[in-house]
């Protein structure tokens, strides 16, 4: 008889845990989706800094025999930029690339102009969170993430 009352209580201790678990899940479940769409956030909000950090450092060297024919250095950041997030699995199509005069940003910032010698511009790249979220956004919910940096149009010779 002993045994046999020994074993009812785990029978019943079980079914207990059970609808705990069941309870417990989704707030688990929720929890892990929303802490991997933070991850994805952050990760795309530090390529995208990257990517205005790398196109500024560009745009201060000496651009001689770098760029095509034609190409001005202006088009050639936003290619280099919109490549290197495209690189890292964010649509090409949905990166914005912007140049402008970081004293009015509401002025465009031409890097090969000799008047902006010594400029401070700021690129700016942006990207709407739902082309690199995981889950499906609306687009009432949807927003904007970006990364613009602040740099000075001057031009670093590389000495050997």
């Amino acid at each position: 008889m002993r045994c046999r009352q020994s074993k009812n209580r785990t029978t019943k201790h079980y079914g207990a845990v059970a609808v705990e678990f069941a309870i417990v899940l989704p707030f688990l479940v929720a929890t892990v989706l929303g802490l991997i769409e933070l991850t994805r956030i952050y990760d795309v909000q530090n390529l995208l800094e990257t990517g205005a950090r790398d196109g500024a450092r560009f745009a201060a060297m000496d651009r001689s025999g770098i760029l095509q024919e034609g190409q001005s250095t202006n088009d050639k950041i936003i290619s280099d930029v919109t490549n290197f997030m495209a690189s890292s699995g964010v649509p090409a199509s949905d990166v914005s690339v912007t140049i402008r005069s970081a004293a009015n940003p509401s002025q465009g910032f031409d890097l090969d102009d000799p008047v902006n010698d010594l400029g401070l511009f700021e690129i700016e790249v942006s990207v709407p969170f739902s082309s690199v979220s995981f889950s499906p956004v609306s687009s009432a919910d949807d927003f904007t993430l970006s990364g613009t940096i602040t740099f000075r149009n001057g031009r670093a010779t590389i000495s050997e």
